[in-house]
């Protein structure tokens, strides 16, 4: 029996960031391509990006801020123990990630803001993955992702809960 086209993809390696803001609230951002969904659709999520061929993680994560928010004014301080995974749904596969990918295997990172909020520049990449970004209280995550996400927005939620204070 052939395998499936899902059975075939491998997995994106990826990145994602829960930026802390001194206040304990965590950066969340509105993709571009969802500017017209609602709230409950989904459209919100953490910076997150690909990482490069034999790049760390750690730095993976930093060069993904700064392409994707304007700015890498962040310092890591903490990160999750496991790679987490999530497959497309089916009406994405074949289509979200360019086509090579079953989903993502993602490493996530806690990290603390250092700069001000006029530092953040989704306009810095000329083709901008979001239009809107703002704080958020950390419990609110999970309701915001997209429901292919949600679980793994669930496990960081609880993962990086000792982030979400004030620092100062």
């Amino acid at each position: 029996m052939k395998p499936s086209l899902r059975e075939r993809l491998p997995y994106r390696p990826n990145v994602g960031a829960a930026l802390f803001s001194p206040a304990g609230r965590v950066l969340i951002a509105r993709r571009a391509d969802m500017a017209d969904a609602d709230a409950a659709a989904g459209g919100w999520q953490l910076p997150q990006g690909g990482i490069d061929a034999a790049e760390d993680p750690a730095a993976a994560v930093l060069r993904e801020l700064a392409e994707e928010i304007g700015t890498d004014r962040a310092e890591i301080i903490g990160e999750h123990p496991d790679w987490l995974t999530y497959d497309l749904p089916d009406a994405l596969l074949g289509v979200a990630l360019r086509g090579r990918y079953r989903g993502q295997k993602q490493r996530w990172f806690a990290l603390r803001f250092l700069g001000s909020d006029a530092d953040i520049r989704l306009d810095a990449d000329p083709h901008p993955e979001f239009d809107a970004w703002r704080w958020a209280d950390l419990a609110e995550l999970p309701a915001l992702a997209v429901d292919f996400k949600r679980p793994i927005y669930q496990i960081i939620a609880a993962s990086f809960s000792r982030f979400a204070r004030p620092v100062g």
